[in-house]
């Protein structure tokens, strides 16, 4: 099968579209932010039933990946997350350990490297500027408003490029 036989695909973003954060917080609140205890607290976010629907209802038709700012070493917990909430197969994309750079930068660079091979149907994200870009690159973006939003979540996202 040729990539253009392919189907197209569907790109999410974890926290706050797919797991729920909120239980985490309290560790971007403290200073210095304590962003062994956030990753680590990860595994128990309770999935969010609107995210998971859509990637359950996109699965049917487009091929599923996930985009998320999360580092690296939590690969293994991200899988075994994704795998006990019943979401569907698909390649995870993860920051670099030592990678700082603003969410938007890292994720728009991703989706522009996914879509020179395969058409991305739409974007699934909760970062605003993450859509923005990504929607100003020519992407369908669909905003994930249906988590808390969080202050801390979101410095750490735009300033310190750590999810």
């Amino acid at each position: 099968m040729t990539d253009a036989e392919k189907p197209p695909l569907a790109v999410f973003d974890l926290d706050n579209t797919l797991a729920d954060t909120a239980h985490r917080q309290r560790f971007l609140q403290r200073r210095p932010r304590d962003w062994d205890a956030f990753f680590a607290a990860a595994p128990q976010d309770p999935p969010l039933a609107e995210g998971v629907a859509l990637a359950r209802e996109s699965a049917r038709d487009c091929e599923v990946v996930y985009l998320t700012g999360r580092p690296e070493r939590c690969r293994r917990d991200t899988l075994d997350w994704l795998a006990a909430h019943g979401l569907p197969e698909g390649r995870l994309h993860m920051r670099r350990d030592d990678d700082r750079r603003p969410a938007r930068r890292t994720k728009l660079e991703a989706l522009r490297r996914l879509a020179r091979t395969r058409r991305i149907r739409l974007v699934v994200d909760d970062d605003e500027l993450v859509c923005q870009d990504a929607e100003r690159a020519g992407f369908t973006v669909v905003r994930a408003r249906w988590a808390a939003q969080s202050a801390e979540l979101k410095t750490a996202q735009e300033r310190e490029g750590r999810t």
